[in-house]
């Protein structure tokens, strides 16, 4: 048999996984468009931070050129570094800009967890396993099924069962 590979494909989960390739295939070519687009936005995401942290920063250094010296000078040098950035992160977070963008690396991250999650089902397919949402019903009946046995449990502490004695 391992001197005839192609012979793999027709037997078992093997057989069942090469004719899902395709589907994988697929899946992983979307993503790495998602990939792209998600990558953009992350870096779109960190340099808005740290283009306002640079900013605000400059503004506390401009307010406070000298460093403190004695504990009254720096607690007020951590009221202004305080107060800047939060007005300057603020500012940006109710930004239309930011929310845009972060509302397009959500978008774009769970895009890529679609197909991971496709790809995952149609692999766990082929080895002839439960897929996530499979799985996720049991839970989901285990869980109904825990709850009916704790109240039929507390039911029946509650019951006294009937003797001879009270014929």
């Amino acid at each position: 048999m391992s001197s005839k590979p192609q012979a793999l494909t027709s037997v078992g989960p093997m057989r069942s996984f090469a004719a899902n390739a395709k589907k994988i295939a697929t899946e992983l070519l979307d993503s790495n468009d998602d990939l792209v687009e998600f990558n953009k936005r992350l870096t779109g995401y960190y340099q808005q931070l740290a283009d306002t942290w640079a900013i605000a920063q400059k503004k506390v250094n401009a307010k406070m050129p000298e460093i403190p010296n004695d504990q009254e000078q720096f607690d007020a040098y951590k009221r202004i570094w305080i107060d800047i950035f939060d007005n300057d992160f603020t500012e940006l977070f109710d930004s239309h800009k930011f929310g845009e963008n972060y509302g397009k690396l959500v978008a774009s991250e769970l895009e890529l967890s679609k197909h991971w999650e496709q790809m995952t089902n149609v692999m766990l397919q082929s080895a002839n396993l439960p897929s996530k949402k499979e799985i996720d019903e049991v839970y989901k009946e285990l869980h109904t099924l825990k709850k009916r046995v704790s109240k039929l449990e507390s039911q029946n502490k509650n019951f006294k069962p009937r003797t001879n004695k009270d014929d």
